[in-house]
């Protein structure tokens, strides 16, 4: 796609009355400390008629007027505490164009090209960019990056929702709530579980793993495959995933899915079948903290589950033998789980003494032999509505990180799910041929 950049502007907020204090600094609580330092992409596609491009940026104007953060700017304070200056500096604000219509690039695919329709993730100050690009057809992709240190994807979703309503003319409603300050370490720290290897790692031995599978694995070549999973297959993997032993127990959608991604995508790559394999899957905090976290929390409260198998075990054994283990792992991610965590965050010493950073990021080339998945298939991002009409586009950006998985929902609406998943190419193949196995010893 050959994207014409029309424009590149600072834009503000736009308050009503006298505008507030630039001068206050938000410290990081533990969970946007955890989280993965860096911006992430997602792409919209809208059919005609399209708004404006002046109501688009006056509703985000308005919107960053409530949540001020995403105008603000990442830094330290006089105490060196990490955390986001409410200095309303702004966010950019891109106009595109491209010499062709929509329909002449679609479907639109996981791929490099991809990038020209959002801006640049690298050597980015503003905490949020926004391109509107214009097709002829009078079609228009917006691509937004953030960064994850404001929000996770539940806070970043009720932005999306509330800057539609901003742009339709509407009050926006729910308010956020924001007070990053509301978890505290019990005293005394009661901490029950092993977050070393977990959210936490060493830095030197992190830095040494990800040197060695960069190495390893530079000179391959990595596709975004993105795989549709209709409703009536989705029921009968869950059904399949449920029953064992002529018992059955039910097991959600989500697990079984990902149960079933974990065996094809490990049978894919051919592992060596002593090896243990993992996945990293993230939990929203806000129902499983007690008293529970309002939903409207904007910040990061997510932490994640680490199910675990031995690759033969894996494959030997039925698909209810991998639910099993990622349910009991997300179930194990409770109220004293977080609170654990949050106990041992907050104890300095022992993360001065270990030397410890977090395990979330995105500099390594591959995950192999384990996977990470990024499930949005509860957020509302479909409904960032500018006043004509829902997105009939909605996905990732390209991230060629091999294991890397996102889960959305269909753009269809019939409860089908999309999954966007990153494997070499001399993999591909072989998944491809089983992706929709529901017996992977037949293959």
């Amino acid at each position: 796609m050959n994207v014409k950049i029309e424009s590149s502007k600072i834009i503000k907020p736009l308050y009503e009355g006298i505008p507030p204090s630039t001068t206050t600094h938000i410290p990081f609580n533990v969970f946007d400390n955890v989280t993965f330092d860096t911006l992430m992409a997602l792409i919209y596609a809208y059919r005609p008629p399209t708004p404006p491009t002046s109501t688009i940026e006056t509703g985000l104007r308005k919107t960053l007027s409530i949540y001020r953060e995403w105008a603000g700017r990442i830094g330290e304070d006089e105490h060196g505490n990490r955390g986001v200056f409410l200095n309303d500096e702004g966010v950019r604000f891109i106009e595109a164009s491209i010499d062709a219509s929509l329909d002449e690039v679609l479907p639109l695919k996981p791929s490099p090209s991809m990038l020209s329709l959002h801006p640049s993730l690298k050597d980015v100050v503003e905490l949020i960019q926004v391109q509107v690009t214009r097709f002829t057809c009078g079609s228009v992709v917006v691509g937004f990056t953030g960064h994850h240190m404001i929000a996770d994807g539940h806070a970043a979703s009720n932005f999306f929702v509330a800057w539609g309503q901003a742009c339709r003319g509407m009050e926006i409603a729910p308010l956020p709530m924001n007070d990053r300050a509301i978890f505290h370490p019990r005293d005394p720290p009661l901490i029950e579980y092993n977050h070393v290897g977990a959210e936490f790692v060493s830095k030197l031995v992190n830095k040494e793993l990800v040197k060695v599978n960069n190495d390893e694995n530079k000179e391959k070549n990595i596709i975004v495959h993105k795989v549709h999973f209709t409703l009536e297959f989705l029921g009968k993997l869950k059904a399949h995933a449920s029953f064992m032993n002529g018992k059955a127990k039910t097991y959600s959608t989500f697990e079984s899915l990902i149960a079933h991604l974990w065996r094809v995508i490990t049978k894919s790559r051919d592992l060596n079948t002593i090896q243990n394999t993992q996945i990293r899957i993230s939990i929203d905090g806000r129902r499983r903290v007690i008293p529970r976290v309002s939903d409207e929390f904007f910040g990061n409260i997510v932490l994640w589950a680490f199910p675990t198998s031995k690759v033969k075990d894996l494959l030997d054994e039925p698909l209810h033998y991998a639910t099993k283990i990622i349910h009991d792992a997300i179930t194990k991610v409770d109220d004293k789980y977080f609170k654990s965590f949050i106990d041992f965050a907050n104890d300095e010493k022992v993360m001065t003494r270990q030397d410890l950073i977090p395990s979330a990021n995105m500099k390594e080339d591959s995950l192999s032999p384990n996977l990470e998945v990024d499930s949005w298939l509860r957020f509302p991002f479909y409904d960032l509505d500018f006043g004509t009409g829902c997105p009939f586009v909605f996905m990732p950006s390209y991230y060629p990180i091999e294991g890397m998985m996102f889960l959305v929902p269909s753009f269809i609406g019939d409860g089908s799910i999309d999954a966007f998943i990153p494997l070499y190419e001399h993999n591909l193949t072989n998944f491809k041929k089983i992706c929709y196995s529901l017996d992977l010893k037949e293959k």
